[in-house]
């Protein structure tokens, strides 16, 4: 994937931001969006090797508008400056965890989960965690997983952390509860589980990770290890949709 052309185009569109510019690059940007088109083709390609539920994918089905919705934004630039596409077997729309590949000057990663979830379903998977824990831990505690998504502060939680950023290099949780959620107890050993309010695992790439066609084993590996961590949220979020 020409990725160095798609990402100073992104830096372009960063530093002129509106529609006048955009028409009179609209050639270029389309020329990008195929190029990242084509290398979401071979990341479907390569996921529905070992993942059978998102064969029936298409390329349409993963990728998002480069249009901004600023109905409700005070942020009114018209455009965004990253590509992105989601691959799940539901749909870019769904609660179930799927995989992510993003683009952005110096933030490029991948992750593979779910972003958010209604409270109603967050208990029940943390119901499955604590009635199944011994397989949780095997999913999130493993060599492999711990490699591309552990952290210092997602491992000891010694201080109540309510937001975990993209902007660090790999973690596990976006949002995190200060506290126990209602219901659980407090002084239970893996407590730390139970306080994310999503199950989203990340790892930032550096910005030439997708040139040429090497950059798709290491993608399988890093979306392999989180896969066992996404299906088993997964059993209980498809109960919902």
């Amino acid at each position: 994937m020409d990725t160095k052309r798609i990402l100073r185009f992104l830096r372009e569109i960063m530093a002129n931001n509106n529609r006048a510019w955009f028409q009179a690059h609209k050639a270029e940007y389309d020329a990008v969006r195929q190029v990242f088109e084509r290398g979401v083709a071979q990341a479907l390609g390569r996921i529905s090797s070992f993942d059978s539920e998102v064969v029936h994918l298409t390329v349409k089905d993963c990728t998002y508008r480069f249009y901004r919705d600023t109905r409700f934004s005070p942020d009114k630039s018209p455009y965004k400056n990253h590509f992105g596409a989601y691959i799940d077997a539901k749909g870019k729309k769904a609660l179930r965890g799927g995989y992510y590949l993003h683009l952005e000057p110096e933030h490029c990663l991948l992750a593979v989960g779910n972003y958010w979830l209604p409270t109603n379903i967050l208990t029940s998977c943390r119901n499955k965690i604590m009635a199944e824990t011994d397989e949780w831990l095997q999913c999130v505690e493993n060599k492999q997983f711990l490699k591309y998504y552990g952290s210092k502060v997602d491992s000891s939680f010694q201080e109540p952390t309510n937001i975990s950023s993209w902007d660090q290099p790999q973690g596990f949780g976006l949002e995190k509860l200060k506290t126990c959620p209602s219901g659980f107890p407090k002084d239970w050993e893996y407590v730390r589980y139970l306080r994310l309010k999503d199950y989203c695992a990340w790892h930032a790439v550096d910005e030439d990770f997708f040139e040429g066609d090497g950059w798709l084993d290491e993608m399988e590996k890093m979306y392999r290890a989180a896969k066992p961590m996404m299906d088993f949220m997964n059993e209980v979020i498809d109960d919902y949709e």
